[in-house]
């Protein structure tokens, strides 16, 4: 039986297309022995369908899991049951990093890697937050223009706040998928 990951995609396009292909490629790779489900917060589907990437997580995952509420779609209790390895957040917002580094479970994202961190020993959260170092930043546009952005100290203090938490792990980038993946099922058998 294939072990599951609950992989949450949340309001920013950070990234977005190079996470999506790098998830891709590792439910190729972990095929038959790793289960990628995708959950959506109410921004995260608005992102995902501006980028135009819906066709794509639905060919490669299955319909994606779109927020309700926080509790609706259940994660946090299948989470808490075990039925996930780790929950992965990628890309996090500014606004869900804060929260989670706050403990405001009030979206379906933030209140599901709460209550995982709550178990004991706590689920796994990784999070991969958009906004990593204080300075400037340039982001790609749905249309492919380049946006230039700064991001406050504030943004990476909760960062860090995150970092410090038992049970959270920090990517710093698309490039940390596969590691992580290894780290949890070993070496992919080779196609």
């Amino acid at each position: 039986m294939a072990e599951r990951v609950a992989w949450g995609v949340t309001g920013s396009g950070d990234r977005l297309r190079e996470i999506v292909e790098e998830m891709k490629r590792l439910a190729g790779e972990y095929a038959g022995r790793v289960e990628i489900r995708v959950f959506l917060s109410r921004a995260g589907e608005e992102v995902v369908r501006m980028y135009g990437l819906w066709e794509e997580l639905e060919g490669a995952f299955g319909k994606p899991s779109v927020e309700r509420g926080p509790n609706q779609p259940f994660l946090a209790g299948a989470l808490q049951r075990g039925s996930y390895r780790f929950l992965l957040i990628a890309p996090a917002t500014s606004n869900t990093v804060a929260k989670i580094a706050v403990g405001i479970g009030d979206s379906l994202l933030s209140n599901s890697a709460l209550q995982a961190l709550k178990v004991h020993p706590p689920v796994p959260v990784c999070v991969m937050p958009c906004d990593l170092e204080e300075g400037f930043t340039v982001t790609r546009l749905p249309g492919g223009e380049e946006l230039r952005l700064r991001i406050r100290k504030e943004d990476v203090e909760n960062v860090e706040r995150l970092r410090r938490m038992e049970g959270v792990e920090i990517l710093r980038g698309p490039e940390e998928l596969g590691p992580l993946f290894r780290r949890y099922f070993g070496r992919a058998e080779p196609r």
